[in-house]
Protein backbone atom coordinates (compact mmCIF):
# COMPACT_ATOMS: atom_id res chain seq x y z
CA UNK A 1 0.00 0.00 0.00
CA UNK A 2 1.31 3.48 -0.93
CA UNK A 3 2.49 5.87 1.67
CA UNK A 4 -0.49 8.04 2.21
CA UNK A 5 -0.63 11.79 3.33
CA UNK A 6 -0.72 12.91 6.83
CA UNK A 7 -4.20 12.01 8.06
CA UNK A 8 -3.65 12.04 11.75
CA UNK A 9 -6.57 13.32 13.96
CA UNK A 10 -4.98 16.36 16.11
CA UNK A 11 -8.26 16.49 17.61
CA UNK A 12 -12.21 15.17 17.80
CA UNK A 13 -14.56 16.63 15.38
CA UNK A 14 -16.78 19.44 16.86
CA UNK A 15 -20.88 18.81 17.18
CA UNK A 16 -21.38 21.32 14.01
CA UNK A 17 -18.22 20.11 12.32
CA UNK A 18 -20.21 16.28 12.53
CA UNK A 19 -23.76 17.47 11.40
CA UNK A 20 -21.72 19.36 8.70
CA UNK A 21 -19.99 15.92 7.52
CA UNK A 22 -23.20 13.89 7.90
CA UNK A 23 -24.98 16.99 6.37
CA UNK A 24 -23.23 16.37 3.13
CA UNK A 25 -23.71 12.89 3.24
CA UNK A 26 -27.72 13.23 3.46
CA UNK A 27 -27.60 16.03 0.48
CA UNK A 28 -25.13 13.58 -1.77
CA UNK A 29 -27.73 10.59 -1.04
CA UNK A 30 -30.80 12.82 -1.70
CA UNK A 31 -28.48 14.23 -4.87
CA UNK A 32 -28.19 10.87 -6.27
CA UNK A 33 -31.86 10.00 -6.10
CA UNK A 34 -32.64 12.57 -8.01
CA UNK A 35 -30.03 12.78 -10.89
CA UNK A 36 -28.18 9.73 -10.23
CA UNK A 37 -25.14 11.68 -9.41
CA UNK A 38 -22.89 12.89 -6.09
CA UNK A 39 -24.01 16.21 -4.91
CA UNK A 40 -21.08 18.61 -5.77
CA UNK A 41 -19.66 20.39 -2.29
CA UNK A 42 -19.12 24.21 -1.71
CA UNK A 43 -15.86 24.20 -0.38
CA UNK A 44 -15.76 27.71 0.18
CA UNK A 45 -18.28 27.76 2.18
CA UNK A 46 -16.60 25.21 5.05
CA UNK A 47 -13.98 25.26 7.83
CA UNK A 48 -10.99 24.61 7.16
CA UNK A 49 -11.03 21.39 9.05
CA UNK A 50 -13.54 19.86 6.46
CA UNK A 51 -11.11 20.92 3.65
CA UNK A 52 -8.24 18.71 4.68
CA UNK A 53 -7.25 15.69 2.66
CA UNK A 54 -8.60 13.15 4.95
CA UNK A 55 -9.83 9.72 4.42
CA UNK A 56 -13.31 8.68 5.28
CA UNK A 57 -15.64 5.78 5.12
CA UNK A 58 -19.79 6.00 4.77
CA UNK A 59 -21.83 3.08 6.26
CA UNK A 60 -25.57 3.28 5.64
CA UNK A 61 -27.96 0.55 7.41
CA UNK A 62 -32.03 -0.09 7.43
CA UNK A 63 -33.75 0.78 10.68
CA UNK A 64 -33.78 -2.55 12.00
CA UNK A 65 -29.46 -2.16 11.76
CA UNK A 66 -29.21 -4.26 8.59
CA UNK A 67 -25.79 -2.93 6.81
CA UNK A 68 -27.20 -1.44 3.48
CA UNK A 69 -24.00 0.06 1.99
CA UNK A 70 -20.48 1.14 2.53
CA UNK A 71 -17.87 2.49 0.65
CA UNK A 72 -14.90 4.42 1.89
CA UNK A 73 -11.13 5.28 1.11
CA UNK A 74 -7.84 4.08 2.60
CA UNK A 75 -6.08 6.86 1.60
CA UNK A 76 -6.30 10.53 1.72
CA UNK A 77 -6.22 12.05 -1.69
CA UNK A 78 -9.07 14.75 -1.48
CA UNK A 79 -10.77 17.24 0.85
CA UNK A 80 -12.64 15.61 3.72
CA UNK A 81 -15.87 17.23 2.55
CA UNK A 82 -16.06 15.87 -0.70
CA UNK A 83 -14.73 12.30 0.17
CA UNK A 84 -17.59 12.13 2.42
CA UNK A 85 -19.82 13.27 -0.24
CA UNK A 86 -18.59 10.50 -3.09
CA UNK A 87 -18.15 7.96 -0.89
CA UNK A 88 -22.21 8.36 0.61
CA UNK A 89 -23.55 8.70 -2.60
CA UNK A 90 -21.20 5.43 -3.43
CA UNK A 91 -22.41 3.48 -0.67
CA UNK A 92 -26.50 4.38 -1.53
CA UNK A 93 -25.67 3.36 -5.28
CA UNK A 94 -22.23 1.39 -6.22
CA UNK A 95 -21.94 -1.01 -3.16
CA UNK A 96 -21.94 -4.30 -5.41
CA UNK A 97 -23.21 -6.39 -2.55
CA UNK A 98 -26.96 -4.17 -2.90
CA UNK A 99 -29.38 -2.94 -5.42
CA UNK A 100 -29.00 0.84 -5.82
CA UNK A 101 -30.68 2.47 -2.94
CA UNK A 102 -34.25 3.43 -3.43
CA UNK A 103 -36.55 6.27 -2.35
CA UNK A 104 -38.75 4.95 0.06
CA UNK A 105 -35.37 3.24 2.08
CA UNK A 106 -34.09 6.85 2.62
CA UNK A 107 -36.23 7.70 5.58
CA UNK A 108 -35.21 5.07 7.37
CA UNK A 109 -31.96 4.91 6.74
CA UNK A 110 -28.81 5.46 9.38
CA UNK A 111 -26.23 7.14 8.20
CA UNK A 112 -22.46 6.85 9.73
CA UNK A 113 -19.13 8.83 8.67
CA UNK A 114 -15.82 7.34 10.23
CA UNK A 115 -12.89 9.39 9.64
CA UNK A 116 -9.45 7.50 9.26
CA UNK A 117 -6.47 8.12 10.70
CA UNK A 118 -3.09 7.76 8.89
CA UNK A 119 -2.43 3.89 8.55
CA UNK A 120 -0.05 2.22 10.74
CA UNK A 121 2.16 -0.49 9.20
CA UNK A 122 2.66 -3.64 11.62
CA UNK A 123 5.87 -5.67 12.07
CA UNK A 124 5.18 -9.52 12.78
CA UNK A 125 6.94 -12.66 11.79
CA UNK A 126 3.87 -14.98 13.39
CA UNK A 127 -0.05 -15.09 13.11
CA UNK A 128 0.50 -14.61 17.33
CA UNK A 129 2.24 -11.83 16.90
CA UNK A 130 0.12 -9.80 14.66
CA UNK A 131 -2.59 -10.97 17.06
CA UNK A 132 -0.83 -9.50 20.19
CA UNK A 133 -0.32 -6.62 18.65
CA UNK A 134 -4.48 -5.69 17.56
CA UNK A 135 -6.33 -3.57 20.09
CA UNK A 136 -9.89 -5.31 19.85
CA UNK A 137 -12.31 -2.53 19.70
CA UNK A 138 -9.84 0.42 18.97
CA UNK A 139 -8.24 -0.83 15.64
CA UNK A 140 -9.05 -0.97 12.26
CA UNK A 141 -6.96 -3.07 9.54
CA UNK A 142 -6.04 -3.68 6.38
CA UNK A 143 -4.65 -7.10 5.19
CA UNK A 144 -2.95 -7.44 1.75
CA UNK A 145 -1.26 -10.34 -0.07
CA UNK A 146 -0.19 -9.85 -3.87
CA UNK A 147 -3.97 -8.94 -5.08
CA UNK A 148 -5.85 -9.92 -1.99
CA UNK A 149 -7.00 -6.87 0.04
CA UNK A 150 -9.46 -5.95 2.40
CA UNK A 151 -10.33 -3.90 5.21
CA UNK A 152 -12.62 -3.67 8.91
CA UNK A 153 -13.54 -0.27 10.33
CA UNK A 154 -13.11 -0.43 13.99
CA UNK A 155 -17.19 -1.02 14.54
CA UNK A 156 -16.61 -4.46 13.49
CA UNK A 157 -14.95 -5.21 16.98
CA UNK A 158 -19.00 -5.30 17.70
CA UNK A 159 -19.79 -8.49 15.86
CA UNK A 160 -16.35 -9.93 15.91
CA UNK A 161 -14.96 -9.60 19.03
CA UNK A 162 -12.35 -11.66 19.28
CA UNK A 163 -9.04 -11.00 17.53
CA UNK A 164 -8.37 -14.38 16.13
CA UNK A 165 -12.22 -14.09 14.62
CA UNK A 166 -11.64 -10.53 13.40
CA UNK A 167 -8.64 -11.60 11.55
CA UNK A 168 -10.22 -14.65 9.93
CA UNK A 169 -12.86 -13.08 8.68
CA UNK A 170 -11.08 -10.13 7.51
CA UNK A 171 -8.79 -12.75 5.38
CA UNK A 172 -12.12 -13.78 4.03
CA UNK A 173 -13.19 -10.96 3.12
CA UNK A 174 -10.06 -10.11 1.28
CA UNK A 175 -10.73 -13.40 -0.48
CA UNK A 176 -7.99 -15.58 1.47
CA UNK A 177 -8.69 -18.69 3.22
CA UNK A 178 -9.69 -18.02 7.23
CA UNK A 179 -6.54 -19.94 7.80
CA UNK A 180 -4.20 -18.29 5.47
CA UNK A 181 -0.51 -17.11 5.99
CA UNK A 182 2.30 -16.51 4.50
CA UNK A 183 5.79 -14.09 5.08
CA UNK A 184 4.42 -11.39 2.62
CA UNK A 185 1.26 -10.67 4.48
CA UNK A 186 1.18 -7.52 5.24
CA UNK A 187 -1.18 -5.54 7.75
CA UNK A 188 -1.90 -2.04 8.32
CA UNK A 189 -4.05 -0.74 11.86
CA UNK A 190 -5.75 2.69 11.66
CA UNK A 191 -8.07 4.25 14.19
CA UNK A 192 -11.67 6.22 13.33
CA UNK A 193 -13.80 8.83 14.65
CA UNK A 194 -17.13 7.48 13.65
CA UNK A 195 -20.44 9.73 13.67
CA UNK A 196 -24.17 9.26 12.91
CA UNK A 197 -27.72 9.10 12.98
CA UNK A 198 -31.27 9.01 10.84
CA UNK A 199 -31.54 10.64 7.51
CA UNK A 200 -34.58 12.42 8.51
CA UNK A 201 -33.19 13.79 11.83
CA UNK A 202 -29.56 14.56 10.14
CA UNK A 203 -31.42 16.50 7.21
CA UNK A 204 -33.93 18.44 10.01
CA UNK A 205 -30.97 19.67 11.70
CA UNK A 206 -28.70 21.08 9.18
CA UNK A 207 -31.35 21.84 6.13
CA UNK A 208 -29.48 18.79 3.77
CA UNK A 209 -32.46 18.06 1.79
Amino acid sequence: MAPMPSTDLPREYSPAEQNSLLGIACKSIRHGLEHGRPARVSLDTLPESLLAERASFVTLNTSGGQLRGCIGSLEACRPLAEDVSHNAWAAAFRDPRFSPLREEEYPGLDIHVSVLSEAEPLAFSSEQELLDLIRPGIDGLVLEDSTARGTFLPSVWESLPEPAQFLAHLKLKAGLPADYWTDSLRVWRYTTQSFGGAALEISGKVGAT
